[in-house]
């Protein structure tokens, strides 16, 4: 009992060592050197605000105050820590937007999560059970306890308050110009780093460059593109169909893979080899995943710094793949076995005027995996779309989305083709590799029946992974271990990024693995040269991969802002561009030949303004 009142009477400094203990667990989680003394400085005066206005204002129930800010804090942490998981970037209020989400992706969310995270709901648990038992042992306790409790002083807490406020201050202040967010809240604290970007004004949303200045040369000069007189290719599959697949969550390094004896992906191996392979091409997705791949591919524009494409750009008057090929005559229609309604592809699908959309209410939920009809029913059924569309005499746009090997990767028994090591089985790496098998047996089902339709020799075919599938930030350290093994170097954002893209055009590709730079922005003006269409006067932030040399892909949402792939590997700047790092490709060692200049940084970033800008004064489209 004695113990009890000793820590009753310290309540202030008891929540203070509570969430202290659940803030390095956040920083272990999140920041590779983990807590430091520092930490405290940090971390401890924000707490102590909130603590101080409780004591100011609170006149009853202390306790239950005390237990709801633990309560948020500790939220926020395990959100915190949850978020970085997958994502690699420190949550902010505005992934309030996407909280709905998390219970349609749950398997997904909760794959993440180490049983030890929830240790820090523990206390709570044990303080909301207190006033129960106190309760229960009848008001003499309670009121001995009242008795023995000895409030702080109104002038210490004033003096404590406006001391905390203080060294918050200078925990914002200096570190407000960092580029790098995750070195943000690092220096800033937790914390005061959610706080700030609640009321900071956001330095990308503050210039808006007019569109007079938006022109086509002014990007082409940014992305060091240069125009060539008479495009390689251009209009040599004019015409042909164009099919374009995205594979979920595939990456690059599985082509050509074996493991155990087996090839992982024995079909996109073979098409690999007949026709153009790009092996340096990277995703530009940010929160949408897969929703945003569809728009960048099929804008040529880059997703917005905050949110997914489909919350607020989708509202626009969006130039987009649909549109041009359909003003050359052809049909267009988009296949997702997942329902409509999720990440907005309702409103995504209209402006970016895609003639007819297939989900779950066409595609059922038979033969289900991960979030709807498995891929075998949907390239089955949409091969059944297609055959409809050739009959009509006109040519179609078909982009495809596989969707079972999504994030956990957690195939029926009965899917599962290939056998691993006991080392590998039932681990994320094993069940991903065993998934993405999968998702190559079913598209090697539909390629073969384009073979056998006459479809593949009259069609441009483009497959491409839409994400990373497995983020090195999820990877424990066997997990690691296993990754290097697999592909004979240190796994790191250079793979995780690098998806694949094989193009397949009639009378043009050949076999050929082509190392030049690309990302999924790059797409459209790549199928525009293919199908003749100029692109004069539409605007586009990619460039024709048949055509292009150097290249410089800025990353958004996964990497901290200023972060760009370029032709020698991933740039990840630190408080600035001069203390940031180079990651160069295949796992090699930095130079001063692989490393990004400050020039690229510059226009990369220039880049996202100019982009941002163009979409923010497009004309906003009608309901």
């Amino acid at each position: 009992m004695n113990l009890l009142i000793k820590w009753g009477n310290r309540r202030f400094l008891l929540f203070t060592l509570i969430l202290l203990l659940k803030c390095c667990l956040a920083w272990f989680v999140v920041f590779e050197d983990g807590p430091s003394f520092t930490t405290m400085l940090t971390e401890i005066p924000f707490f102590w605000v909130v603590f101080c206005l409780i004591e100011f204002f609170a006149t009853k129930r202390k306790l239950l105050y005390y237990t709801i800010a633990n309560l948020l804090f500790t939220l926020l942490y395990f959100t915190v820590l949850m978020y970085y998981k997958y994502y690699g970037v420190i949550v902010t209020y505005h992934a309030l937007s996407q909280a709905d989400k998390v219970t349609k992706v749950g398997e997904s969310t909760y794959s993440l999560m180490d049983p030890y995270y929830l240790l820090v709901f523990m206390d709570i648990l044990v303080l909301l059970a207190i006033p129960l038992w106190l309760r229960f042992k009848g008001k003499g306790i309670h009121k001995h306890l009242q008795r023995h409790l000895r409030p702080i002083s109104r002038t210490a807490l004033s003096v404590l308050f406006l001391v905390s406020v203080v060294l918050c201050f200078f925990s914002i202040w200096p570190n407000r110009a960092s580029m790098n967010e995750n070195k943000q809240a690092e220096e800033m604290g937790i914390l005061n780093y959610e706080f700030y970007t609640i009321f900071a004004d956001d330095k990308a949303d503050e210039e808006i460059v007019e569109m007079s200045q938006i022109t086509q040369d002014a990007i082409d000069r940014l992305k060091g593109a240069t125009a060539a007189e008479t495009p390689r290719y251009f209009g040599a599959a004019k015409g042909k169909n164009v099919i374009v697949i995205q594979m979920e969550s595939m990456q690059n390094f599985l082509i050509g893979l074996e493991v155990d004896g087996q090839e992982v992906t024995p079909n996109l191996n073979k098409l690999a080899g007949t026709d153009f392979r790009f092996n340096r091409f990277y995703t530009s997705v940010g929160r949408g995943t897969t929703s945003d791949a569809e728009y960048v591919v099929n804008t040529s524009l880059y997703v917005p710094r905050h949110e997914a494409a489909t919350e607020n750009n989708v509202k626009k008057e969006l130039p987009s793949l649909p549109k041009l090929l359909a003003a050359q005559g052809y049909q267009t229609a988009t296949f997702h076995t997942n329902e409509v309604q999720f990440w907005n592809r309702v409103e995504l699908y209209q402006a970016l005027g895609w003639e007819q959309y297939y989900d779950r209410s066409y595609f059922g939920d038979e033969d289900h995996v991960a979030f709807g009809a498995s891929d075998e029913v949907l390239y089955a059924k949409t091969f059944e779309q297609l055959k409809r569309m050739k009959a009509e005499g006109k040519p179609f746009y078909a982009q495809i989305l596989s969707m079972s090997s999504h994030h956990p990767y957690s195939l029926p028994e009965s899917k599962v083709r290939m056998k691993l090591s006991e080392e590998m089985q039932g681990s994320l790496v094993g069940r991903y590799i065993q998934a993405q098998n999968y998702s190559d047996y079913a598209l090697g089902q539909f390629i073969d029946q384009l073979k056998g339709s006459g479809m593949l020799d009259d069609s441009i075919v483009l497959i491409y992974g839409d994400h990373q599938g497995l983020p090195v930030y999820s990877l424990d350290s066997d997990e690691k271990a296993l990754m290097q093994q697999l592909i004979g170097h240190e796994y790191g954002y250079t793979d995780m990024f690098n998806i694949p893209l094989i193009l397949h055009a009639p009378g043009v590709t050949y076999p050929e693995v082509i190392e030049r730079t690309g990302g999924q922005i790059d797409i459209l003006p790549t199928i525009a040269n293919l199908t003749g269409i100029s692109l004069e006067h539409q605007i586009h932030f990619g460039q024709d991969l048949l055509n292009s040399g150097a290249n410089v892909l800025p990353m958004r949402h996964f990497l901290p802002t200023g972060s760009i792939v370029t032709d020698t590997g991933i740039f990840i700047p630190g408080n600035a561009f001069e203390d940031g790092t180079n990651y160069p490709f295949d796992g090699r060692e930095a130079d001063d030949e692989l490393n990004a200049t400050q020039d690229e940084y510059d226009r990369a970033l220039r880049l996202l303004n100019l982009s941002d800008s163009y979409v923010k004064q497009l004309k906003d489209r009608e309901p």
